[in-house]
């Protein structure tokens, strides 16, 4: 099978002083969609006539297709962060119904990082045993999974975490919590639990890490302007927002060696005044692959500002691929694969994503909540379109656990057919 495997091999540390602005390399990184396509070595023998079938890589992770289960607060964690069975069954029937890979739902790297009730944990090696369970139930089926690293910043809740900390002080109404300023040795303690958390993830079984850089958590608050008022060697310029995502990336590979998977989630844009910029997200895309990275899933928007819209009412051909334009100004500044994630239901949509050269895989995450077996129902024909309304319903009510499809007339049981 020919792949795009990025050549880099090694991470990058910490540079001493900064390096120049990476805003230089955006337009000349930039190629058009056709170079890249060309140049990623990623268009192979296709099985069903399209593109989504067919069998791509992350770094060196084969795929047996190019769907991708995004993460979601799924809520299915005992107080500890230990997965439920639930969970378990969960990914089981995402790997039965065909899913390529797996993304797990955001997974706390440290106590103080715990951003709502249910959360899974990755903070300590006794987390591990429940873990494996997951990543074996997913193997077991054939499937593939990663783990979703994240630390909640200052979006955690007050009833969680006693001290919430982010790069500069924050207040925030009920039930989110005001935050303090991080002092120096907590971001460094910080850093290496994320590095500490994918070791566990590898030691678990995971077959990849994805590292949450989107939507206002930790890595997303050290990046935005809004979130990052430091001016020391933390904040202030776009190299020192940038550093503490960086310094996560070579603490990682340290850990996890050069060819294990590593790929992020990346908010390219915050969508808010004075907030991060497609153009600031655009230059971090030009330089992920030199920082370590095998992929990049292409998000955007901040929760606590209300500028991450999980927009509704999706249909096929309807508000479709909510953040393809920012894909496709990704694609012009790295050959890394993207991910695009969004409002992706229909399999002409996606088909037209992927022959363009926008993206690299498709990641959806309502669709599959509503039919864990969508994959296998579009690649057999059944159907050709997911049946999620996206009424945004999914969440656990009093006394429910986790998430589950509400949604009147197209609750199905992934077994009926």
């Amino acid at each position: 099978m020919s792949a795009f495997q990025p050549p880099w091999h090694r991470f990058v540390p910490d540079p001493t002083p900064d390096p120049p602005s990476l805003l230089q390399h955006v337009g000349t990184t930039g190629r058009d969609i056709e170079q890249l396509a060309a140049s990623r070595e990623v268009r192979m023998v296709s099985q069903g006539g399209g593109m989504l079938f067919d069998g791509t890589q992350i770094g060196t992770l084969e795929l047996k297709n190019r769907i991708v289960r995004s993460a979601t607060a799924e809520m299915m964690a005992d107080d500890i962060g230990v997965p439920l069975p639930q969970l378990i069954d969960t990914y089981r029937e995402l790997a039965r119904g065909g899913v390529g890979l797996i993304i797990t739902g955001h997974m706390f790297v440290h106590p103080s990082g715990k951003a709502h009730p249910s959360m899974t944990g990755i903070c300590s090696d006794d987390h591990i045993l429940g873990l494996k369970r997951l990543a074996d139930a997913v193997h077991a089926e054939g499937g593939a999974i990663a783990a979703q690293i994240n630390h909640g910043g200052r979006q955690v809740r007050g009833s969680l975490v006693d001290d919430p900390i982010a790069p500069s002080a924050h207040e925030a109404p009920p039930p989110r919590a005001s935050a303090r300023e991080m002092t120096m040795d907590e971001i460094e303690i910080l850093i290496d639990a994320y590095a500490q958390a994918s070791r566990r993830a590898k030691e678990a079984g995971f077959d990849a890490v994805q590292i949450h850089a989107a939507h206002g958590y930790l890595v997303s608050q050290f990046l935005s302007p809004i979130a990052n008022g430091r001016f020391d060697g933390w904040g202030g310029t776009f190299e020192k927002r940038t550093r503490f995502f960086r310094r996560i990336i070579a603490a990682v590979r340290e850990q996890v060696g050069c060819d294990f998977p590593v790929f992020a989630k990346l908010g390219i844009r915050d969508e808010s005044e004075d907030g991060l910029s497609l153009d600031d997200g655009v230059a971090i895309v030009s330089e992920l692959r030199d920082w370590g990275l095998d992929a990049v899933e292409i998000s955007g928007g901040l929760a606590e500002t209300g500028t991450f819209n999980i927009v509704g009412d999706i249909g096929p051909g309807e508000n479709e691929a909510t953040f393809r334009p920012w894909a496709q100004a990704a694609s012009k500044a790295t050959e890394l694969p993207i991910i695009l994630v969004g409002g992706m239901r229909s399999l002409d949509v996606m088909e037209d994503v992927l022959q363009s050269g926008d993206a690299q895989l498709i990641s959806m995450c309502r669709p599959l909540i509503c039919e864990p077996d969508l994959p296998r129902r579009l690649q057999q024909g059944i159907q050709t379109a997911a049946s999620c309304v996206s009424k945004n319903r999914c969440w656990p009510g009093k006394g429910e656990i986790g998430i589950s499809c509400k949604c009147s007339g197209v609750i199905r049981k992934a077994t009926s057919s």
